[in-house]
């Protein structure tokens, strides 16, 4: 985490109300990509939070930012929980980093095994009402984050398995409707109110991170997701997810194969960067996560997508 310096807090300042300043600053873990604060504003009547994402020699800089401006401005309105944005620099012309300031929203990130079994049908309704934004502007296509030939097997694995799961994404994609995408969807990006009134149990308060916001096929967010619940919690609750998104009301490819296609796309492209997801987690608190035990989770999920779908 950088400091952060005198033209970044200037220029926050110049986008503050009158008569408001900022009393505090406090660094939030969590993030891959980007370093992450939360600002504490003095007010007249007291304080509020907003949020300061800033990217620090990160290459592509300038379009994460545009992405995630142009996403939260469409998102203004339609009733999905996103932050609201406040002001960007995305070439820092202002900040010492590209920077992009925003409204911080109540709640935080789960990640623990216990009582996902009560949070996964929420994911599930919070992406079904995500593919429901109809943009006036779309934002642009989706981009595949692998290759079959960068695909990375993990250490023991079976590698008939994973032959026959590299040819899967050779093949063309499938035709898809196309739905607005969150992109990362995953339990590190959805923030939950994990203190409720007493009978109305846990509830989504945030969905953030709108840098890799696309246009594409609503599979390929439920894919990312899956995967990532059969990383933190088993490969069971990868599998699980496509079932309650569609128990939600979300509609996913007809043809078993398509379904196959999209969910080992997305499977074989966290082979590549298993070192990095597993850091916030373990971070996070889940120190069991390491690296060699997040890769024999994606083994086993790929092994199971395989054979029940394959």
């Amino acid at each position: 985490m950088t400091r952060m310096g005198p033209l970044t807090l200037a220029w926050v300042s110049r986008h503050l109300e009158v008569g408001e300043r900022i009393v505090r600053t406090e660094a939030l873990h969590g993030g891959i990509t980007a370093d992450m604060r939360l600002l504490t504003i003095g007010t007249r009547g007291g304080t509020r939070d907003l949020v300061l994402r800033s990217f620090v020699n990160v290459e592509h800089a300038e379009d994460w930012l545009n992405r995630e401006a142009d996403a939260l401005t469409l998102l203004a309105g339609t009733g999905v929980p996103a932050p609201g944005l406040v002001a960007v620099d995305p070439t820092a012309a202002h900040c010492e980093y590209p920077s992009l300031l925003m409204t911080h929203l109540a709640g935080r990130v789960v990640l623990d095994d216990e009582g996902w079994e009560t949070r996964v049908p929420l994911l599930a309704r919070q992406l079904v009402a995500i593919h429901a934004v109809r943009p006036a502007v779309r934002p642009r296509e989706y981009v595949a984050w692998t290759t079959a030939d960068t695909v990375v097997v993990p250490k023991g694995a079976d590698a008939a398995v994973w032959a026959a799961a590299i040819e899967v994404i050779r093949k063309p994609a499938p035709p898809y409707e196309e739905r607005f995408l969150h992109r990362d969807f995953q339990p590190g990006n959805v923030l939950f109110d994990v203190e409720p009134p007493s009978s109305a149990g846990p509830r989504i308060t945030g969905v953030v991170d709108w840098a890799a916001a696309s246009w594409g096929p609503a599979d390929l967010d439920v894919a990312h997701c899956s995967t990532n619940l059969a990383l933190l919690h088993g490969p069971a609750w990868g599998l699980r997810f496509a079932e309650a998104y569609e128990e939600a009301g979300g509609v996913l490819a007809a043809d078993a194969s398509e379904r196959l296609y999209w969910r080992v796309r997305d499977g074989l492209a966290c082979s590549e960067e298993v070192r990095q997801v597993g850091q916030p987690w373990r971070e996070a608190g889940r120190t069991e996560l390491t690296t060699r035990a997040v890769e024999e989770r994606l083994d086993a999920y790929v092994t199971a997508l395989m054979g029940e779908l394959g």
